[in-house]
């Protein structure tokens, strides 16, 4: 496997623009806040938890946490809008079955959450000259930079997502479906994690999972233009609910 290229500049005279989506507030968070220090090369100036993106933007990256099936309908609705150049899928679970779902749907390149920041960044660049490394999958990847509901009190970013889905009311089934694991994966992850949250039923886990931001929201966060030091003072000034 090739280390992903990295760069230092921008393509052009300006940062490239990016718009973060995805369900959960912390998730696109967290994946802002790892890009913000490359300001210089990659802008970040939207946030989009479940409402389309509204601004002209170089790169929709699109964070499969919850969403690994691919089957939403937001996914369809980013691969169709105008204001979005290219579609970059962030996901864990890079299968040739589930990249060539994506790129059928209009998706430009598939990433997995294991890069960290300067890779990310790299990539995201090498994607927008359309050249980009995609790397295979990996089962627990670590996500040093990133972030995920339920992380500082111990689950695993596959025992947030699935309980996350818990949350969201979705049945076993519908997890494994969700999610491209078996049946017996999704209880073992649910009840790993439910040691870790220290509840012992499903109705438990749904109260403990509203209580720690497993919710999806549906919010928007437009960042300013000239970027900022730290993401957080934007997100709490220009954040814009729908």
């Amino acid at each position: 496997m090739s280390a992903v290229r990295r760069i230092t500049e921008p393509p052009g005279d300006r940062p490239l623009t990016v718009a973060v989506v995805n369900d959960h507030e912390l998730i696109v968070r967290g994946v802002a806040a790892m890009l913000a220090p490359y300001k210089d090369v990659i802008e970040v100036v939207e946030l989009d938890l479940d409402v389309p993106v509204t601004r002209a933007v170089d790169i929709a990256l699109y964070d499969t946490f919850t969403c690994t099936n691919l089957g939403s309908e937001d996914l369809d609705d980013l691969c169709e809008n105008p204001l979005v150049g290219r579609v970059v899928l962030y996901t864990w679970l890079l299968t040739e079955d589930l990249v060539d779902s994506a790129l059928r749907k209009g998706v430009h390149c598939a990433l997995h959450k294991s890069l960290d920041a300067e890779d990310l960044v790299a990539a995201l660049l090498s994607a927008q000259a359309q050249s980009v490394e995609i790397v295979p999958f990996a089962e627990e990847p670590t996500l040093a930079s990133n972030s995920w509901p339920g992380r500082d009190l111990g689950l695993t970013a596959r025992e947030s997502e699935i309980i996350a889905l818990v949350t969201a009311g979705l049945s076993n089934n519908e997890i494994a479906e969700r999610t491209y694991l078996s049946i017996n994966s999704v209880k073992s992850y649910i009840r790993t994690a439910y040691r870790t949250m220290g509840v012992t039923s499903r109705s438990r886990a749904v109260l403990w999972g509203i209580d720690h931001g497993m919710a999806p929201t549906r919010m928007r966060v437009l960042l300013p233009s000239t970027g900022t030091d730290d993401g957080s003072t934007a997100f709490a000034s220009t954040a814009e609910t729908s």
